[in-house]
């Protein structure tokens, strides 16, 4: 018979909302934001579930660029 597994859902939602979670976002998400340059804006914050960092076109320029080449998809392909 195989084991059972329980998660700690304290645990988890401690993990998921942790300083030290959000800096790993914040790191790709800074890489991102390395690649694609001008026009383009990082930002982060904590919700009530999980940490969030994303990066957004703020720029026209990049508004475009991102709708006719999905450039924020491809500068967050392999980040290593």
């Amino acid at each position: 018979m195989a084991n059972k597994l329980v998660l700690n859902k304290e645990g988890v939602r401690e993990m998921l909302t942790s300083k030290e979670l959000l800096e790993v976002c914040v790191k790709y998400a800074n890489q991102m934001g390395a690649k694609l340059g001008e026009g383009y804006e990082v930002s982060e914050y904590t919700g009530k579930n999980r940490v969030n960092a994303s990066v957004r076109a703020v720029s026209d320029s990049a508004k475009r660029d991102t709708l006719e080449n999905n450039t924020l998809l491809k500068a967050g392909g392999n980040n290593d």
